[in-house]
């Protein structure tokens, strides 16, 4: 038995290629980690989606998060689109995708600030901006790799 469970709801099933132009365009989502006493804690992150396949996250130092993913490298990410209505109707329609997988540090330095430039393209495209930001913040930026192992998404209808 897998230990990730098929969609019951298959009508509503995204595509492989679904799922990765939601999280190639969406801007950010939650990361799921299991938190200090077996508390789930999930916080919103900015992630880029790579050609490698592996999702790309930017943090700080220390903390809850940091600890978290030092002591259990599991996680789960679920990213949204906006939506969208059929004129008239109240409900909306809304892809999600949930990213099951396990978390690798990016150490080297020259690879953090190669994806922290991909990772803030998907913000703005002033390469001055994005350059000036990685020298203030660069030398204590910490970047993370999601390695998807079950990545699911479907098309909900709030109604």
């Amino acid at each position: 038995m897998s230990e990730f469970r098929e969609m019951r709801r298959l009508k509503q099933q995204l595509s492989p290629e679904e799922c990765a132009e939601v999280l190639k365009t969406e801007l950010r989502g939650i990361l799921s980690v299991l938190g200090e006493g077996g508390y789930p804690y999930g916080m919103p992150m900015n992630h880029y989606l790579h050609e490698d396949g592996n999702l790309y996250f930017h943090c700080g130092r220390g903390g809850h998060r940091e600890d978290a993913l030092k002591s259990r490298d599991k996680v789960s990410f679920c990213v949204l689109d906006k939506g969208w209505q059929r004129e008239g109707e109240w409900a909306r329609h809304i892809r999600s995708v949930i990213v099951f997988g396990h978390v690798e540090w990016v150490e080297d330095r020259k690879t953090v600030y190669a994806l922290s430039r991909l990772l803030s393209r998907k913000f703005t495209h002033d390469e001055g901006y994005i350059e000036r930001e990685i020298a203030r913040s660069g030398p204590g930026t910490r970047m993370f790799r999601l390695v998807p192992e079950h990545i699911s998404g479907k098309l909900v209808e709030e109604s």
